[in-house]
């Protein structure tokens, strides 16, 4: 987060919104997160936006892809960090590779992802890493820095109200757009907790993350993994890491750099 929004959000919430600013523990960083948004407006927001990406992206009717996923999401939350949450995961019937979490516990696979992994076990890591997404509070955070327009969406997607469309769509839009390098790299080392704890090879994580760069290094559809998802070269360097515990010199070349900019 850069510190110039964070103070700009903080303030013009006090003004706007008095008295809804509050502290809550994030299990994922072991800190106190400042929040306008509460785990009830959370899980709502989550839904109202899961309505309308279904009106858009419908699920597969393939009932032995949809189980896999769902079997495999289930699984993988038994492990995971915020257990308070129901946990929703869906196959889209979308050819793009790509897969996106919304907040309060929604995870969307598109088919085409699903159809270009070779396993479970890297199935298993992309669904691990949107759970991590959920589990950190990303989107919730993200949302929070986006100052009027996020507000706006906020407070729109959160009512109970009927009108939710302008809030939805620009959630939509946020959500289809890249995390922060801290973010991804955050949620690749939970991906390798949960995936190691629910009995999956972490590996396949970097097996995938290969795997992408392949297809995608001469053209970047418009959903495209790694273009969500960017930084694969530190990423793999960071998912090395936790797997071993320490790191090898490729994992080495490709660390992170501590501070955002």
């Amino acid at each position: 987060m850069k510190i110039r929004a964070v103070l700009t959000l903080v303030s013009l919430v006090s003004i706007l919104i008095p008295g809804l600013l509050f502290a809550e523990y994030n299990p994922v960083t072991g800190k106190e997160d400042l929040l306008i948004i509460s785990t009830e407006q959370e899980i709502s927001m989550g839904a109202s936006i899961a309505k309308q990406i279904e009106r858009v992206y419908k699920p597969v009717e393939d009932k032995y892809m949809q189980e896999r996923v769902e079997l495999i999401g289930n699984r993988l939350v038994q492990f995971c960090d915020r257990k308070e949450l129901i946990y929703h995961f869906k196959a889209l019937d979308v050819d793009d590779i790509n897969a996106v979490s919304l907040p309060g516990g929604w995870v969307y696979v598109f088919k085409g992802l699903i159809e270009k992994s070779k396993n479970d076990d890297e199935l298993a890591g992309v669904i691990a890493h949107e759970i991590g997404h959920i589990a950190a509070r990303h989107s919730v955070k993200r949302f929070q820095t986006g100052m009027l327009a996020n507000i706006a969406m906020i407070l729109v997607a959160t009512t109970q109200s009927g009108r939710t469309t302008a809030g939805t769509d620009l959630a939509i839009n946020s959500l289809m757009t890249a995390y922060s390098r801290g973010d991804e790299f955050e949620a690749d080392r939970r991906a390798v907790r949960y995936t190691k704890a629910a009995g999956y090879d972490p590996n396949a994580i970097i097996s995938f993350m290969k795997t992408m760069k392949e297809v995608n290094k001469d053209k970047i559809r418009p959903y495209s993994y790694f273009r969500t998802h960017p930084y694969e070269g530190e990423r793999v360097g960071v998912v090395t890491r936790e797997i071993k515990g320490t790191g090898d010199f490729n994992s080495w070349i490709n660390r992170p750099i501590d501070k955002e900019e």
